[in-house]
Order: structure tokens, then C-alpha cells, then sequence
């Protein structure tokens, strides 16, 4: 039996990335750093830290976006690639548009929708979370 491998990178290629394993369904994330950080919503898969193999770590730069929150982006392109948390240091948010396709994911989850662009509308038959802060 193979191992499920799933890959990607940004726009220049100068970062790509391997996954090993399976990756979580597809979360849109509509809060306002997200929103940001991706132009629209966060559109994002996860995997454990451990399953990803990064190449290009030179040109991966990481913003904290508040106290524990790190949005990884290739510093050459500026795409946006990962979103990490110190509360959780052993799981990886990577942006689904990032990733080759076909993906076999879907998308299941939005969260932050309060603080959803007005322009977005609503996709039916999300599970849909709001948290304060």
C-alpha cells in the first residue's frame, strides 16, 4: 500500500511543500487578520507539523499576526501558505489554494462568520462557528 502524498507551493515555486499522510477537510476561516492575510477568507486544510516537509525555508517568512499566531508567506511572491499556533504546535494550517490538484478535499467548516465580508455570501450546508475575540 502507498503513502497518500499531497503537494504544493507558492506562485514562484520557491517554497514547496510534501504531505504525508491524510489532511483534515477544508475550514473557511472569515475573521478579519484571515481575511488579510488571503485577500478574501481563509481557505484551509491541516495536517500534523510532523507530515509536512517543507523545501525553500529561506525564502518562508512568518508573521505573527497577534501573541501566538503565525501566518507563514513565500518571501519572494508573497503567497500565502500556512497559518500556525503556539497553543497547538504539532498541527499546520496549509491554504488549500496552494496545494496541487486535484485534492480530494472538501470544504465543511466556516468560522468567524460575524466578521464575514459583506460582499461574501453565505455557502449553504457549512457547519458555521463564531467565536468572540
Amino acid at each position: 500500500m502507498s503513502e497518500q502524498l499531497s503537494h504544493g507551493s507558492c506562485m514562484c515555486g520557491g517554497v514547496r511543500y510534501t504531505v504525508v499522510g491524510p489532511m483534515r477537510d477544508v475550514y473557511n476561516c472569515h475573521c478579519d487578520r484571515c481575511r488579510r492575510f488571503t485577500g478574501h477568507h481563509m481557505a484551509a486544510t491541516a495536517a500534523p507539523t510532523a507530515n509536512v516537509q517543507i523545501e525553500g525555508e529561506s525564502l518562508l517568512s512568518w508573521y505573527s499576526a497577534a501573541d501566538g499566531v503565525e501566518y507563514g508567506f513565500c518571501s519572494r511572491c508573497g503567497s500565502s501558505l500556512f497559518w500556525r499556533t503556539a497553543a497547538n504546535p504539532e498541527r499546520l494550517s496549509i491554504t488549500a489554494g496552494s496545494l496541487g490538484q486535484p485534492t480530494g478535499l472538501r470544504t465543511t467548516r466556516s468560522w468567524y462568520v460575524a466578521e464575514m465580508a459583506d460582499y461574501h455570501e453565505r455557502p449553504a450546508g457549512l457547519e458555521e462557528f463564531d467565536y468572540e475575540g
